[in-house]
């Protein structure tokens, strides 16, 4: 993962939806995150295309952002229990997969890696 080379504070952009593709074959490890009754819960939001069944392609928004499972939530206590990131790492961590994510779905020069540089770094 890319690392931004600066201390910034992660948050989550409107209109990106990257950590909505759900797609099993692009994240082959959540067996090591996830207990069986969360993959379960995770395999059932996974649409024909690999979205969230939850997310509206539309307005680019989750239909259930307030009922979202755990695995859903970027937070630093979650983040430390299910994959074991310090509260100091946090940050950094979270911003170099929304990296990561954002790249992989939409490219490196999109409207919404941009989008993200300029408000997160």
């Amino acid at each position: 993962m890319r690392h931004t080379g600066y201390m910034a504070n992660w948050k989550c952009i409107k209109n990106c939806g990257a950590c909505c593709q759900l797609n099993p074959d692009e994240r082959p490890d959540l067996e090591e995150y996830l207990t069986p009754a969360q993959l379960s819960q995770y395999l059932s939001m996974v649409g024909e295309d690999g979205w969230c069944i939850n997310f509206d392609r539309q307005t680019r928004l989750c239909t259930i952002y307030d009922q979202r499972p755990e695995f859903c939530r970027v937070q630093p206590d979650i983040f430390a229990k299910m994959y074991q990131i310090e509260p100091g790492e946090f940050d950094q961590f979270a911003i170099d997969c929304c990296h990561q994510h954002i790249e992989d779905l939409y490219g490196e020069d999109s409207l919404e890696m941009n989008s993200y540089r300029q408000q997160v770094g």
